[in-house]
């Protein structure tokens, strides 16, 4: 029997997640500042992760995304929008390295985007939903069930926010901090999880199939 998260009814409940404020979440901009981001991320092993995308609104319109990815770390997040082209090669390195675990729920989605958009196998993954589902969690498990469940905190997220431009050139403060804390919330849950790293459900690059069209979202 597969075990229950809680409710919207009951998370409407309890406290509010403290999640990043500002001047902890980072957008860089110029090749030192992608540099230095990469190396405190890759030093850091473990990191929440997730990607925003452009929403589309049109039948059959296909997401030309993901247009923005978090990382997220113990005390603060790295935001790299993919329209800066400097930081692209960083960004290339940190998703394909086995070494860095990226934490998050619904990733074997990001696997798929991310090969179209940027031609590479996403490395060193830890997709939530597959940890919840070894634990007895036979549903997916969004980020605020998640939340819920092993904080007892209440994760807020807004449409608004989530159906914004995340193609935008210069990011608004609602969307730094709705991007980065998706991330950091994970991190936070796995931490709570207190789980080994060596038992931890890494997919590895070599384990994503070549097509991967048709993936439905995690639900949020």
């Amino acid at each position: 029997m597969s075990k229950a998260v809680p409710t919207r009814e009951e998370i409407a409940l309890l406290e509010p997640f403290a999640g990043l404020e500002l001047d902890r979440i980072h957008v860089p901009s110029e090749p030192d500042e992608f540099a230095s981001a990469a190396a405190e991320i890759n030093a850091a092993g473990i990191v929440g992760f997730d990607t925003e995308s452009k929403p589309t609104f049109v039948a059959g319109d296909i997401s030309e995304g993901p247009h923005l990815v978090q990382f997220a770390l113990h005390d603060r997040a790295y935001l790299f929008q993919l329209h800066r082209a400097e930081g692209l090669p960083f960004l290339l390195e940190l998703l394909q390295s086995e070494r860095l675990i990226k934490v998050g729920f619904g990733l074997r989605s990001d696997r798929s985007h991310i090969r179209a958009k940027l031609g590479v196998a996403f490395g060193g993954v830890v997709d939530l939903n597959t940890v919840f589902n070894m634990d007895g969690y036979h549903k997916e498990i969004g980020v605020r069930a998640a939340v819920g469940l092993v904080l007892s905190r209440r994760f807020a997220k807004s449409r608004h926010v989530t159906t914004s431009n995340w193609a935008l050139p210069r990011l608004t403060p609602q969307q730094m901090r709705y991007a980065a804390n998706d991330a950091y919330a994970a991190l936070k849950v796995l931490e709570a999880l207190n789980l080994r790293r060596e038992d931890l459900p890494i997919m590895a690059a070599q384990d994503q199939p070549a097509a991967t069209d048709g993936v439905p979202p995690a639900p949020e």
